[in-house]
């Protein structure tokens, strides 16, 4: 899958981008059964609002926990008006779906597996790989939230850690309206979080079911800085982007009048072992790899 040169760019620069990974007609699939999961949500049901901004929010949330093993819409942070209603169509108010739309639906199902992904996997260093999660993101126009700089290891920790993203491009991504920006070789950077269950006996009665807790404190990159190291990433619909679980990415927030609609898989090294404390954890469904 990947020549030599693209596997030493992956391990000197901590991403790799690959245009065309995917076809617009599976694309356009993928776009239209998230569109039907968004019409068939009932937002009566919750309300739930994800965040990057305000872990606390996210924390305390029963049904952000149960998507581990499920399918939830949650809400843009700015979706609703002061009354708690929203300010325009279902449709243009999900920041997100998540998280095992991989394994419970057959289109993510299909999109999300293949020859191709495993080979791209093994030469990713992924001997054993094992999908946790699936995220379709929204980024709608206006409300799109920022996500802020993060590691990805931080929120699927193992030891070593093993876990890759893999993102898809649904749309052109550019910088008006929130395309991602990464720190070239910043992973080999430290763990700067580990996002992780409280343990039980810690639980206080209506309290957080997480925390975030920090582990080190090197700075995170400012994409605004002058001379910053950082770069951002405009691909084409169809582009797949992997990068490694230490590498600081960032988006900024879409105020711009297009959605930047992707798809996000996280897989890590069956070798590896898999902290007990991470917030994801697999109860009835088995773990599968790309294939």
């Amino acid at each position: 899958m990947l020549t030599p040169a693209q596997q030493d760019q992956y391990q000197t620069q901590g991403f790799i981008v690959l245009p065309g990974f995917r076809r617009a007609d599976q694309i356009a699939a993928l776009r239209e059964r998230a569109l039907q999961i968004v019409d068939g949500f009932d937002a009566a049901r919750h309300r739930s609002i994800f965040s990057t901004q305000d872990q606390a929010r996210r924390s305390s949330d029963d049904v952000f926990m149960a998507s581990a093993e499920g399918i939830e819409c949650f809400f843009e942070e700015e979706a609703f008006d002061e009354q708690g209603r929203l300010k325009q169509h279902q449709r243009l108010s999900i920041n997100k779906i998540g998280h095992a739309m991989h394994d419970l639906d057959p289109v993510f199902d299909a999109f999300s597996h293949g020859a191709d992904l495993a080979a791209l996997a093994a030469d990713l260093g992924l001997q054993q790989p094992q999908l946790w999660q699936s995220m379709y993101i929204f980024k709608q126009p206006s409300i799109g939230g920022e996500v802020k700089w993060h590691q990805d290891a931080s929120f699927l920790d193992t030891t070593p850690t093993s876990v890759t993203g893999f993102w898809f491009a649904l749309e052109e991504a550019t910088r008006d309206n929130g395309c991602l920006w990464v720190q070239p070789g910043g992973h080999r950077t430290p763990l700067r979080e580990r996002f992780e269950r409280v343990p039980e006996a810690e639980q206080l009665p209506g309290g957080p079911l997480t925390r975030m807790v920090t582990l080190d404190r090197t700075p995170w990159p400012d994409a605004c800085a002058p001379g910053t190291d950082t770069v951002p990433v405009e691909v084409e619909a169809g582009t797949l982007v992997a990068f490694h679980g230490l590498l600081p990415h960032w988006s900024a927030p879409n105020r711009s009048a297009q959605s930047r609609h992707a798809y996000t898989l996280h897989a890590t090294d069956g070798r590896a072992h898999y902290a007990a404390g991470n917030w994801l954890q697999r109860s009835r469904l088995p773990l599968r790899g790309f294939v």
